[in-house]
């Protein structure tokens, strides 16, 4: 059977699996776990769908989502799509005024939402918005007044009694047609007011056929989700955990998740570069606490793993004697690396942002298969990925089955296929300069290798060009950077001026315990960074962490700053990309100063 429709496949996947479990959620403070089965699952999706029909809403209403991770934002989701309602997801942590131009520019008249702070904003936007007339909240600790126009999770799923809108939803769900249009996904926008992405149900459905092709996932896997439900990311995780019949545990805490694993111990968990960095982080500070014969057994033990990688990446049978070595170190370390992400992680997809190799090369040397790749909102998440077999770690993987990749002018990459979006809502001029004869113009500067790999190098948008004439990509060279334990974050500076230079946000830990014998107390991140000692010491360690760029490429000033760019000071988005026009305006008498003095 050619399922065409997402609710199609869960209904088809609780006849198969019935009483089994699908979702599990643990509410914060309690050690064991809630879940639903597959046959509740479809159940709750149904009676979403009869209460949004009690309430007069129907196929192409525009509805939003505004909570954290937890069982009835999936629920929600499909529920939503049950009566060919479009979904409209808004991140956990979004601003009221990032709210409000949604749900004007959609229409929307009813919104669900997760905690009281979501709660409150909600009744502001119903009282400040021309459209939103209806809130529905997810089971939580809110305090929920007593208006006609607010409904608990539990009384709005009371309103679906009526038999007739059983038979409703049933024909409605019946004309659904492959092309309908399921969601809009409001981009986080580095640049610029967010665009709505427009994706059909065939979208979605072919997404998760695609993965088909080049993932090896089952039944018998559990999956943690824990990034936001509202990037298209971990939604469309879900709806693949969904297709396969897998489990999905739901974390509502992200910050969180390395206290979740142990307790979860999940086979799969999609993730991004971020948590790589900061788990590397605490191993490095961890190690550099033991005695030298213990460090020299892990960098034995990871670097054994190295070697392995290095045939396993091509595909290559690995000698006898370097198993023996790798069974070895795995008692010794790499089993004790593993257990921190639970002990039985099998695949741990990665994107979202660009992801430095040497940590790629370093989660593979312990057995856990990062498998990184390449995609955007309007391409329905994965363009390319790792295949488990062949792949190479500079790159993004290889194209996805039924996907096409051309180079297009100053090396952007264009995609084609059915997983292309169908433009921006109500901004057809915006879509027009993107998608052309099917071809979506990502805005990223990439090649494809001999090897067919997918090469992401930078946005086209970030790369500048210095007063001198040469074109500097600063990823890349924050990229290098970030490879220090003392740099947590850095933005590189230089367009149309005649050198670069960094805003540097320090690893403050690391410098705590680095410099703990020169101040009498330990002090802010104020005084560390207007320490002399201090500055002098990360001009020393620029100048050893540069020495393979260009001329025109190596940072020549910079500043420390005592503040770490961040979501809530608006330096990040919401998937954790750097604003750089904001931060720059942010900063501008400092990077001023930096080309002045």
């Amino acid at each position: 059977m050619v399922e065409k429709h997402l609710v199609e496949v869960v209904n088809n996947r609780a006849a198969k699996y019935g009483h089994k479990t699908v979702f599990r959620f643990r509410e914060a403070g309690l050690e064991s776990y809630s879940q639903y089965t597959w046959l509740q699952l479809a159940d709750h999706i149904k009676s979403v769908s009869r209460s949004l029909l009690k309430l007069g809403f129907n196929a192409t209403s525009r509805i939003g989502i505004f909570s954290d991770n937890r069982p009835e934002w999936t629920i929600a989701d499909l529920g939503i799509m049950g009566i060919r309602g479009v979904v409209v997801p808004f991140f956990g942590n979004a601003s009221i005024q990032q709210a409000k131009y949604i749900i004007d520019e959609t229409g929307m008249e009813l919104l669900f939402v997760g905690n009281q702070e979501q709660l409150d904003k909600a009744l502001w936007l119903m009282e400040n918005t021309d459209s939103l007339k209806i809130v529905v909240v997810f089971p939580s600790k809110t305090i929920i007044p007593q208006l006609p126009s607010v409904y608990s999770w539990q009384d709005f799923l009371l309103l679906d009694k009526d038999l007739l809108l059983g038979a409703r939803a049933e024909e409605l769900l019946s004309k659904a047609e492959e092309d309908d249009l399921a969601t809009i996904i409001y981009t986080s926008g580095t640049t610029g007011e967010p665009k709505g992405v427009m994706l059909g149900q065939d979208n979605f459905i072919r997404c998760m056929q695609l993965h088909d092709y080049r993932l090896d996932v089952t039944d018998s896997d559990i999956s943690l989700c824990f990034l936001p439900l509202s990037h298209i990311f971990e939604r469309c995780w879900t709806f693949y955990m969904l297709f396969r019949g897998a489990i999905n545990i739901y974390l509502e805490n992200p910050k969180s998740v390395m206290q979740e694993l142990p307790l979860a111990r999940p086979t799969l968990m999609c993730t991004v570069p971020r948590f790589f960095e900061k788990t590397y982080q605490g191993i490095k500070k961890e190690e550099s606490n033991w005695p030298a014969f213990k460090q020299w057994i892990f960098n034995w033990a990871i670097e054994t793993g190295n070697q392995c990688t290095e045939y396993r990446k091509d595909n290559r049978p690995i000698p006898v004697i370097l198993r023996i070595r790798r069974n070895i170190a795995d008692r010794l370390v790499l089993n004790k690396l593993r257990s921190i992400f639970g002990g039985r992680i099998r695949q741990m997809p990665c994107a979202g942002a660009a992801m430095r190799s040497d940590l790629i090369k370093f989660f593979h040397a312990t057995g856990l298969f990062v498998n990184y790749g390449y995609g955007a909102t309007e391409t329905t998440a994965t363009v390319s990925c790792f295949k488990s077999d062949v792949y190479e770690f500079e790159s993004c993987g290889t194209i996805m089955q039924g996907v096409s990749v051309r180079i297009g002018e100053n090396g952007e990459i264009h995609v084609k296929g059915p997983i292309v979006f169908k433009g921006y809502f109500n901004k057809p001029s915006e879509t027009s300069k993107v998608l052309k004869d099917g071809w979506y113009s990502t805005g990223d500067q990439g090649h494809i290798s001999v090897a067919g790999n997918l090469i992401m190098e930078d946005r086209i948008h970030d790369i500048f060009k210095t007063s001198v004439g040469k074109y500097v990509s600063p990823q890349k060279i924050e990229l290098l950077l970030s490879q220090d334990p003392f740099i947590e974050q850095v933005l590189v500076i230089g367009d149309n001026q005649k050198h670069i230079t960094a805003l540097i946000v320090p690893s403050f830990e690391s410098l705590l315990t680095r410099f703990s014998g020169i101040f009498e107390i330990n002090p802010d991140s104020y005084t560390l960074v207007n320490d002399n000692t201090v500055k002098q010491f990360f001009m020393e360690r620029l100048e050893k962490l540069q020495d393979e760029l260009n001329p025109h490429e190596k940072v020549v000033k910079f500043t420390l700053l005592p503040e770490p760019f961040s979501v809530e000071n608006e330096s990040l988005t919401s998937t954790l990309k750097l604003r750089r026009k904001k931060i720059i305006e942010k900063y501008s008498s400092i990077v001023e100063k930096m080309y002045l003095s």
